[in-house]
């Protein structure tokens, strides 16, 4: 297998709405943002997967040497560093004490994130990387309401703990494994503040965008409007997250990208 197959493989694989938005790249520019999703995916892929504390630390320091000789010792983007100390977050803490500290985790995996899938796709001004790394705020704070029961099966809470007590919910109510769950009015309003944040994100970002940039940036664009998507669908579901992973299928999620290309926006 070649280096490009093993990337397409790896993005094609994960079913993301971000391969949606790559078909979309001129074939240089797809080559380019695929490996870079490739990289982000295997750091991502440790935490996630490897159950090992000392394993997955070993794991981790082999990708910053990778990184490091790619760039002979000296590296030009040390962006791709932060990515992976976001992945290193995940090994050494389960939970976030407050909204500060939440922010600046998604700032390592979702806002560097999107200043290099930015340069990627062809950034010409400077507050492009604003939107981007808003942009990245708003789908790693969307990621993080869809994957509340999830996280809580691997022992993880993305939320912050001092909003739990600011809405009463307790953490033993979202990692309960059973029916009938941790469904209440309390969580329900809490997962509604986390989505009102999200949305302002996106808000924000969509703000920030220069008229410059639009054409090169339409991929982002789809992402978000795919990511928003699914926001919406689990707001309207009642916030439903702790016993299921809700997710839009294939085909909604290349309309909606065909959609972005369409009208632009």
């Amino acid at each position: 297998m070649t280096p490009e197959q093993y990337v397409q493989d790896k993005a094609q694989r994960s079913g993301s709405s971000f391969y949606y938005a790559f078909m979309f790249l001129p074939p240089p520019r797809r080559l380019a943002m695929t490996a870079f999703y490739a990289f982000c995916r295997e750091v991502d892929d440790v935490a996630d997967d490897v159950h090992d504390p000392g394993v997955a630390a070993t794991k981790l320091a082999w990708w910053r040497r990778e990184v490091d000789a790619a760039f002979a010792g000296n590296a030009s983007h040390p962006v791709l560093q932060d990515v992976i100390t976001g992945c290193q977050i995940d090994l050494e803490q389960s939970r976030f004490l407050d909204w500060p500290g939440l922010a600046r985790y998604c700032h390592l995996v979702a806002g560097v994130v999107g200043e290099v899938a930015s340069n990627v796709m062809g950034r010409t001004q400077p507050q492009t990387l604003e939107f981007a790394h808003r942009l990245g705020l708003a789908m790693q704070l969307t990621n993080i309401i869809r994957d509340v029961g999830d996280d809580a099966r691997r022992g993880r809470i993305y939320l912050p703990i001092s909003e739990l007590q600011q809405f009463d919910v307790k953490a033993s109510e979202i990692l309960k494994r059973d029916a009938p769950w941790g469904y209440s009015d309390r969580f329900t309003a809490l997962m509604r503040f986390q989505a009102e944040r999200a949305h302002r994100a996106y808000d924000e970002a969509l703000g920030l965008l220069p008229d410059a940039d639009r054409a090169s940036q339409k991929p982002a664009l789809m992402a978000a409007n795919i990511y928003r998507r699914l926001l919406r669908e689990i707001e309207a579901g009642g916030f439903q997250v702790l016993h299921q992973r809700i997710s839009l299928t294939p085909l909604r999620k290349l309309w909606i990208a065909c959609r972005t290309q369409w009208r632009g926006h």
